[in-house]
């Protein structure tokens, strides 16, 4: 597995610390629409010095190959983050398993860079990392991320009810997957 991959209009990367700054402007610059689906942030998630820390910890994860972000790069300006996809709790014994969660700024709804991303992330987790499945869980009434799964190729499997908390409130959630047509 490499730190850093291409698709048609991106770059896909896991990024080393130094890069805090470009990802905290990512995350402030859609807070309202990314807080709408995840846990409630820590009270100084939205700092450098805290994003430091985060890439340090993803980097050292993603050279364990226990879970990787790639951070998404237009080739037009590779020095802006458009969005990230992760495989985080990646299992590489009975299973062979990872989950799948991502998110794009708002700008770039809508455009084919997410599709474009995951369909990438998808070919290393089955071709270079051997797994066998891939999870993504959906939170109900998230149309566009369900619209998206389905075009990946995900099933729906189900609904994991009140399985997450997000702001406060337990959350139910679609559970989705993706089985690797490789193994057969």
């Amino acid at each position: 597995m490499y730190m850093e991959y291409e698709t048609p209009r991106m770059y896909l990367r896991v990024l080393k610390p130094e890069y805090a700054p470009q990802v905290l402007n990512f995350y402030e610059r859609d807070r309202a629409l990314f807080e709408k689906y995840e846990p409630t942030r820590e009270p100084n998630f939205y700092t450098v010095p805290y994003q430091h820390t985060l890439l340090r910890a993803e980097y050292n994860l993603a050279i364990r190959k226990e879970s990787i972000r790639f951070y998404c790069f237009r080739k037009e300006n590779p020095n802006e983050i458009i969005g990230t996809i992760c495989f985080h709790d990646i299992c590489y014994h009975y299973s062979k398993s990872t989950e799948l969660g991502y998110k794009f700024s708002s700008q770039y709804h809508q455009m084919g860079y997410a599709t474009e991303a995951i369909q990438k992330g998808i070919e290393i987790m089955f071709r270079d990392l051997g797994l066998h499945r891939i999870e993504a869980y959906v939170l109900e009434g998230n149309t566009p991320s369900m619209k998206l799964l389905d075009n990946l190729g995900f099933e729906k499997e189900g609904l994991c009810r009140s399985n997450l908390l997000i702001q406060g409130n337990w959350r139910s959630h679609y559970l989705y997957s993706l089985i690797s047509n490789l193994d057969t």
